[in-house]
């Protein structure tokens, strides 16, 4: 077996140790927050291209004047999105959703919990609303 890896396998025995007693244990505010932080850039990146491609309707000449507007909001959501992640304790849950391409119930915590933080309301305020709910009321174009 090569040494690097030897190294790799080793590596990442190791760190599985190392971890596991933190994924046996509820998830403490501010552990995953720098994993959290290196997130944010793709996070962004991945909003960005969300708000272009939902908000120009696929029309070429809407999607580069959308792009730096999507891009003004995609950042303060990323940093709420780490930041609320971090503040649930939810972290590993939320990594895991992540990790899995999935959207589970953590995942949906923190994003209720952001968009009652965005538009100024109480954090929780929104935690018995389905998401389907609330997507299908912002989608609405009103006059």
């Amino acid at each position: 077996m090569p040494f690097g890896f030897r190294w790799l396998v080793g590596g990442f025995t190791l760190g599985g140790i190392l971890i596991w007693p933190l994924l046996l244990a509820p998830a403490q505010a501010g552990l995953l927050l720098p994993v959290l932080q290196l997130m944010r850039p793709k996070l962004e990146t991945k909003l960005t291209k969300l708000c272009v491609d939902t908000a120009s309707g696929g029309q070429p000449s809407l999607e580069a004047k959308l792009q730096e507007p999507c891009q003004q909001l995609a950042k303060p959501t990323s940093a709420c999105l780490v930041e609320e992640t971090d503040a649930t304790g939810q972290g590993l849950e939320v990594l895991a959703d992540v990790i899995r391409g999935s959207f589970g119930n953590a995942s949906e915590t923190v994003v209720k919990r952001c968009l009652a933080k965005m538009l100024g309301l109480p954090a929780d305020s929104l935690k018995e609303v389905p998401l389907r709910e609330l997507a299908q009321t912002f989608s609405k174009v009103r006059p």
